[in-house]
């Protein structure tokens, strides 16, 4: 049990931004991890104006966290007032009733101009405040109906992996909320710093698509053994003009039966799979060597650059181009990324 002599003083550097997760009975360990690793180790290769970090306890007295463990926060919920960010890490279920004590306080702090974040059944602790309402919000699959029967007034996203505006951002399942963070650490910090936090967790800086992947389609274990290596063999032979019915003689099947039997083990059709594919390794390319848009269009299968940034920006709502100079490793000025959009 940490004694509070042992609790890490909160810097008091003013031009850094100070993260305050709020701790509550029954919190959610693994997404409370996540901000304390992002925006609480020390990282002094980032330099002075760092992250400040400070857990901030929103119900009295020693709070339990899954997996048999008992918390004790940095500060009272009066942290939560000098926060330029607040991230709410899970919640104790979507049913929970969130005090209003905590909701007031995170209206009062977004009034005053600081970002409000969620994590997975966090959402429904920015939802009870009322500033979702009329705005797009993120949670995990299995939550989302939910959020939307109690909250209708939320324009609900259950495919994304996290959701921003007007400075509440809210992510999916657990996992997701790295990539949320991540994204806080690019948009505050840069493309340069963003990697480097993600390569110290051994993670992508970014990942493509949405959670509509992850959600649960049980597949019979033969179908999809069958189905692995021509899709493996896809994944190696993008450039290959791969037709339903060359894909269907692959495991020996008609076409109409390879169509039924794909769309059951992966969820999508083959068409839409492929340029799933196509656009992911195209992502990969771009944020990894400097091979010009033109070859990059070829290798991946797509053909031209206009099919490949129409594909792009249906998926991600951006040009290959200012995926490019938002994702890649290279320098940009100021620690910034500086995007010039691509006509």
């Amino acid at each position: 049990m940490t004694s509070i002599d042992q609790i890490t003083p909160i810097p008091s550097t003013t031009s850094a931004p100070l993260v305050v997760a709020p701790v509550y009975d029954g919190l959610c360990t693994f997404e409370f991890s996540i901000v304390a690793e992002i925006f609480g180790l020390s990282r002094p290769e980032m330099g002075p104006h760092w992250y400040r970090f400070a857990s901030a306890a929103v119900e009295p007295g020693w709070l339990r966290a899954h997996g048999g463990l008992r918390v004790m926060a940095d500060g009272p919920a009066d942290l939560l007032e000098q926060a330029d960010l607040i991230v709410v890490a899970g919640w104790k279920g979507a049913h929970v009733p969130v005090p209003e004590a905590l909701a007031q306080r995170l209206r009062q702090a977004w009034e005053r101009g600081a970002r409000l974040a969620s994590i997975c059944s966090g959402a429904f602790v920015l939802a009870a405040t009322g500033l979702l309402d009329g705005r797009r919000a993120a949670t995990h699959w299995r939550y989302a109906e939910a959020l939307r029967q109690r909250h209708p007034a939320i324009q609900v996203d259950a495919d994304v992996l996290y959701a921003e505006e007007d400075r509440i951002l809210t992510s999916a399942g657990s996992a997701a909320g790295i990539d949320l963070m991540l994204h806080l650490v690019r948009k505050d910090f840069g493309v340069k710093a963003a990697n480097s936090v993600a390569r110290r967790l051994v993670m992508p800086p970014h990942r493509s698509g949405g959670q509509a992947q992850f959600i649960e389609r049980p597949v019979q274990p033969d179908r999809l053994h069958r189905l692995s290596d021509v899709l493996e063999r896809m994944r190696t032979e993008l450039h290959s003009d791969w037709t339903v019915e060359r894909m269907a003689q692959s495991v020996l099947m008609s076409p109409r039966t390879f169509l039924r039997r794909f769309i059951e083990a992966t969820g999508v059709p083959p068409g839409q799979w492929l340029i799933a594919e196509r656009v992911a390794e195209a992502q990969r390319l771009l944020e990894s060597s400097a091979i010009p848009v033109e070859d990059i269009a070829a290798r991946v299968g797509f053909g031209s650059v206009q099919v490949l940034r129409h594909h792009f920006r249906a998926r991600l709502g951006l040009a290959p181009r200012d995926y490019r100079s938002m994702f890649s490793a290279a320098p940009m000025r100021s620690g910034r990324a500086a995007v010039q959009p691509e006509t």
